[in-house]
């Protein structure tokens, strides 16, 4: 049976963090679906987000295993909808563990086949994150070294 695995987030934007999670997840699945939602806690999105799914797809053209979608609803839901059993979530901190591990609770709780992995983030890029990025940006600060794409 082949290993499939959500990789969801808002993405806005998509960074090198995130991308170093998706190749180092390619070694454990046969698939990655890199799932960018609609965060309802946020008001609005920064970067649009269909511009941000071609960014990504661009990314990962030439990479098997990778597939872009768009959605909006539970993750568990879009999870039962692609056959996939895995989540994964990257962690920086502590503080991402505790935010991280509610909701991977409350996954397996709606999806019981859901199992959800956490993958600790590369040193370098630890301190990366997209809100971070967003400020630097939006201040016209140069986030380049900071994304797998060009602005």
């Amino acid at each position: 049976m082949k290993k499939i695995a959500i990789f969801p987030g808002s993405f806005d934007p998509y960074t090198l963090g995130h991308h170093d999670i998706v190749m180092r997840s390619l070694n454990l699945f046969d698939e990655v679906i890199i799932g960018i939602g609609y965060n309802s806690t946020k008001k609005s999105r920064y970067f649009e987000i269909d511009d941000m799914v071609k960014k990504v797809e661009s990314v990962y053209e030439k990479t098997a295993g990778v597939k872009v979608i768009v959605y909006n609803e539970l993750t568990s839901t879009l999870a039962k909808k692609h056959d996939a059993k895995f989540l994964i979530r990257g962690l920086r901190n502590t503080t991402d563990f505790e935010y991280e591990n509610t909701i991977s609770q409350m996954n397996r709780y709606l999806n019981a086949e859901l199992e959800t992995v956490f993958l600790i983030t590369s040193p370098r890029y630890a301190a990366i994150s997209s809100t971070i990025i967003r400020e630097v940006h939006r201040f016209g600060g140069d986030v380049t070294e900071f994304l797998p794409y060009n602005v």
